[in-house]
């Protein structure tokens, strides 16, 4: 028996290893999953997916898997992964699923499975629902207990959530010019809306939603942004921020145009963390810079480091 998932979920080229059936054999090996585990409980599970031309196809197949089951399902359309692993927690569900291959190409397509909380499913059920795939032992419901469908909006609950945690005063009060690339992906219903209502001046650069993603690969590197980074510069903007396909991962470039490391903008969160707690823990990976280290030791605050790997970095929270 072969193994599907990887550090967070699965992924390949859309119809071909990601086929419907694939994603309706995902849904039935998850909803399964759920009702071994609480068989007299009335289940529920969050569906979304990015803007990717196979997302409705594979969401669809995924959907009806789930409801073969007997689970219910809150379909939240296209939204940030973010925002559906969030929609887990607002809903209080079960489990959640999330359709998107993030910064990989246009042809690409995969399936994230996520636990009650929005993290990622723990290694040990996804290695039950691997078995369950490939052994094809699906639970039946009769006819009269199959899932019902609802659809319902994250987004704005998920904007509501983020402004709840920042100053949108002392942000009105600065009134920053952004420019925002979201590479036609799912943070195009999300940051242009989210930046306006803090006040910014915003100029939105491909945010309509377009799973072709024709502008530039989604990947928001150094080498994919170089058109985005002159359009920052010349507009004389305070800085920019640039997406991925499904907006898990934001870069910045600064007045200069210039891109921005991980590294250093990780480094101005944990300074205002440690200087807002007046310590605290910070876990990270063993990648990260050892600029880290040295703002702990400056912040009164201890560095975990783990495994590469945002599951392993959020579990260590």
């Amino acid at each position: 028996m072969g193994r599907i998932f990887g550090t967070f979920g699965v992924r390949g080229i859309a119809n071909e290893k990601i086929t419907p059936e694939f994603a309706l054999k995902m849904g039935m090996a998850f909803g399964t999953l759920l009702k071994r585990e609480q068989p007299d409980k009335e289940l529920w599970v969050v569906v979304g997916r990015d803007t990717r031309v196979s997302g409705e196809m594979l969401k669809n197949a995924l959907i009806s898997g789930l409801l073969s089951v007997g689970i219910n399902v809150i379909d939240v359309g296209i939204a940030p992964t973010p925002a559906i692993q969030f929609a887990c927690k607002y809903f209080k569900v079960d489990g959640g699923a999330v359709i998107t291959a993030s910064h990989n190409p246009p042809e690409y397509n995969g399936i994230k499975l996520l636990e009650p909380n929005g993290l990622g499913l723990k290694k040990e059920r996804e290695a039950i629902v691997e078995e369950l795939f490939f052994k094809e032992d699906f639970y039946r419901a009769r006819w009269d207990e199959i899932g019902q469908l609802v659809e319902r909006d994250i987004i704005r609950p998920y904007i509501d959530a983020i402004k709840a945690k920042v100053d949108v005063e002392a942000i009105r009060k600065r009134k920053p010019f952004v420019v925002v690339d979201t590479s036609n992906g799912a943070g195009s219903l999300v940051l242009p809306y989210l930046l306006r209502e803090l006040g910014c001046k915003v100029v939105s650069v491909n945010a309509h939603p377009d799973g072709h993603f024709p502008a530039r690969n989604p990947e928001p590197n150094e080498e994919n942004l170089q058109g985005f980074m002159k359009i920052v510069k010349a507009l004389g903007a305070d800085f920019g921020i640039a997406q991925d396909g499904d907006a898990d991962r934001s870069v910045f470039i600064d007045e200069n145009g210039n891109f921005v490391q991980g590294d250093k903008t990780f480094a101005l969160v944990v300074k205002a963390m440690l200087e807002e707690n007046k310590g605290g823990l910070v876990v990270t990976t063993v990648a990260t810079s050892h600029i880290i280290d040295e703002l702990a030791k400056i912040y009164g605050g201890k560095v975990l480091k783990t495994k590469v790997g945002d599951l392993i970095v959020s579990r260590a929270l």
